[in-house]
């Protein structure tokens, strides 16, 4: 009897083991959603320790959010420790500039707000520093130690939150913003064991980052009129000094001037700007000015012409500044002599979350690729020689992946080398023709670039490898990383150049003999849910497509989402000036006669990407009988949060594509 006992609960174990070895043996949007993702890194003054965060996702009975903690490796390789735990995030690490502290953002405390927690190094209970009403935006510390400047939102009135109880708190639109400004919190507690709170700047204008001068005396900061995104285009850099006093106007160009830093002596201040060139593409050129006022000179031009500020070399010869390169994402040096970028990191995947040590011998950074999954590593800046701290995914399942390489072809006007990233299936077979999904990417000016093409995301690559697709990711005219020729070549243009540029790309495949001409998909996000939406207007070539947030619509677009001077840029006027322009280059005002079966996902509260702009689609496509079906995500802005949204638009994606490409449409786990 006990023999026989014996021999069902091994046949259990070994039934219940095999299960979970059949849900691990292969790419699938849940297998990937457990990975890992590895932010921002944070270096010590000294260089020795790294702070990093990571984020988890928790998938358990009623949860379905990332949780984010902070993490310490030793330079050296020899120590790797979880610094914060908890349920709630803790994310923004920052070592004081003594060394004795981890401060770090978390809204762990009673009032549910983000706020700046300090840690000892040497061990303790983490401390809480602020406790503004509307919790705090950033922060950095001063060079002191002894204070730390941060932001924060107007908090309501008074009036306010008696008129939200009484139910009379109406919204006049452009009206009562909430404007980010400057604080200052001492270390120093008061008679009464309190932290106490110096407020710098008010006013109706909005900051958007700052910087401490190395003597402590001085805050620089960037500003807009206000808080919403149609504004970031116009921007300017004040001066305010530390202990309180006038703010002083240093650039006040026509455009965006931002991301204000001081140099390590302290005599000159490195910005951003476009130099009065206001593009909704981005156009983004380095400055150094006096920090006490006076002529602005302009650095060499990168090769993106859109870089951003990430620090200075520690004997201010030098700005570092991080951007798109073709499809990687790159650290290079800028001369303050005016002298050519030099490259610090080589092209051979991606360089994130970069920090420096204070003696500037250092630098940290996570790096990735489409087969190696992000982690933490540090290099010498005299020499790259990168070392490998962290291993954050190492329970991941190690399994056979679909091999990325990078493909070119020419455009068909002639005008341009188009790049992209193909994936191709997992134990591809050489000669065989495989089906296809064409991804777009969004912005316009957005670029596909190396990253780990395992990690969960809406778009699983290594699923659809896994599933015998050969997955394209184009980089066609409007996007970043190849110049302002290039990411400006798609203005007044939408639908057209850039469908030839991705249409040639697909071109290529199947005369490579990859891609079957009858088995093609076709997806994108935002941007890329316009492309998808416009494509199936134009050609009958696909067997099924995706939109994902797309903009369906140009004229509706741009009297409802939260960024009415986006298209005004790009098509050279309002709709009302150019309305057979703003048709022409609309889905909606093309949709008779669509038969592609059609897809449409959006999140319920997109301001971005109204979710109208999906419903008019959908509907448009409903009433022509064209197969479709519309899901809708609660709770979603723009971009998707939820991992088990983001696992769930995988599967959906998947399942439709094998149903229109008559393969087995069925997914564990789709409704």
């Amino acid at each position: 009897m006990k023999a026989k006992r014996f021999k069902l609960w091994l046949l259990f174990l070994t039934l219940t083991f095999s299960s979970h070895l059949l849900s691990q043996d292969k790419w699938t949007p849940d297998v990937m959603i457990k990975f890992k993702r590895v932010g921002e890194t944070a270096i010590s003054p000294d260089g020795k320790l790294i702070a990093y965060t990571v984020s988890v996702p928790l998938m358990e009975g009623e949860k379905s959010e990332y949780l984010t903690h902070i993490w310490v490796a030793s330079s050296d390789g020899k120590m790797n420790y979880q610094f914060t735990f908890g349920e709630k995030s803790c994310t923004s690490p920052s070592f004081s500039p003594d060394g004795k502290y981890l401060a770090f953002l978390s809204a762990r405390g009673s009032d549910g707000k983000n706020q700046i927690w300090i840690l000892r190094l040497t061990g303790g209970e983490a401390e809480q520093i602020t406790k503004v009403k509307s919790g705090v935006i950033s922060y950095r510390w001063a060079p002191d130690s002894k204070r730390i400047a941060f932001t924060s939102a107007d908090p309501e009135t008074e009036e306010e939150i008696k008129a939200k109880k009484e139910k009379l708190d109406m919204v006049v639109v452009d009206k009562n913003y909430k404007y980010a400004h400057l604080y200052i919190v001492s270390l120093e507690k008061d008679q009464r064991g309190e932290y106490k709170v110096k407020r710098l700047t008010s006013g109706e204008f909005h900051i958007t980052s700052f910087d401490w001068s190395p003597d402590g005396k001085f805050i620089v900061f960037s500003h807009q009129v206000n808080p919403t995104a149609d504004v970031w285009t116009t921007s300017d850099i004040s001066i305010v000094p530390s202990d309180s006093g006038e703010i002083k106007p240093l650039v006040k160009w026509k455009g965006s001037d931002a991301n204000p830093r001081f140099s390590p002596d302290g005599k000159w201040i490195a910005f951003e700007s476009d130099g009065g060139e206001i593009k909704w593409a981005g156009l983004r050129y380095v400055y150094v000015i006096p920090a006490t006022g006076g002529e602005a000179k302009r650095l060499a031009p990168t090769y993106d012409e859109n870089c951003r500020i990430i620090g200075w070399s520690r004997d201010g010869k030098e700005v570092y500044v991080s951007e798109a390169y073709r499809t990687s994402q790159r650290v290079w040096a800028l001369p303050v002599d005016g002298g050519k970028p030099r490259a610090l990191t080589p092209d051979d995947g991606n360089y994130t979350g970069v920090s420096f040590s204070y003696d500037g011998s250092t630098m940290a950074f996570v790096y990735q690729n489409p087969e190696i999954p992000p982690d933490v590593y540090v290099t010498s800046l005299k020499k790259f020689e990168p070392k490998k701290l962290t291993d954050v995914n190492s329970d991941f399942p190690k399994l056979p992946m679909g091999k990325t390489e990078i493909l070119r072809w020419k455009s068909k006007d002639g005008k341009f080398e188009i790049e992209g990233l193909v994936t191709y299936p997992v134990n591809y077979e050489k000669g065989r023709r495989y089906p296809l999904v064409l991804l777009v990417h969004g912005g316009p000016a957005g670029v596909f670039t190396q990253t780990f093409t395992a990690a969960g995301a809406v778009y699983p690559i290594q699923a659809f490898a896994q599933e015998g697709y050969v997955v394209l990711r184009p980089n066609p005219r409007g996007s970043s990383g190849y110049g302002k020729e290039f990411r400006f070549a798609n203005y007044n243009d939408w639908g057209f150049g850039d469908y030839d540029d991705l249409m040639a790309g697909v071109d290529k495949l199947i005369e490579m003999g990859v891609v079957h001409p009858e088995s093609l998909c076709v997806a994108g996000w935002s941007y890329g849910g316009y492309m998808t939406s416009f494509i199936v207007t134009k050609t009958k070539r696909f067997k099924a497509a995706s939109v994902g947030a797309g903009v369906t619509n140009l004229i509706s677009f741009t009297g409802t989402a939260d960024i009415p001077s986006f298209l005004p840029d790009y098509f050279s006027g309002e709709f009302w000036d150019r309305l057979d322009v703003y048709m022409k280059h609309s889905a909606i005002f093309n949709v008779k006669g669509v038969t592609t079966p059609t897809q449409i996902i959006h999140g319920e509260v997109d301001v971005r990407v109204p979710i109208s702009q999906g419903k008019e689609f959908y509907n448009a496509l409903k009433r022509q009988g064209c197969p479709t079906e519309m899901i809708i995500y609660p709770r979603t802005p723009h971009g998707v949060q939820e991992p088990k949204f983001i696992a769930d638009i995988g599967k959906r994606i998947i399942s439709w594509f094998n149903k229109h490409l008559g393969r087995d449409a069925k997914l564990t786990g789709v409704k």
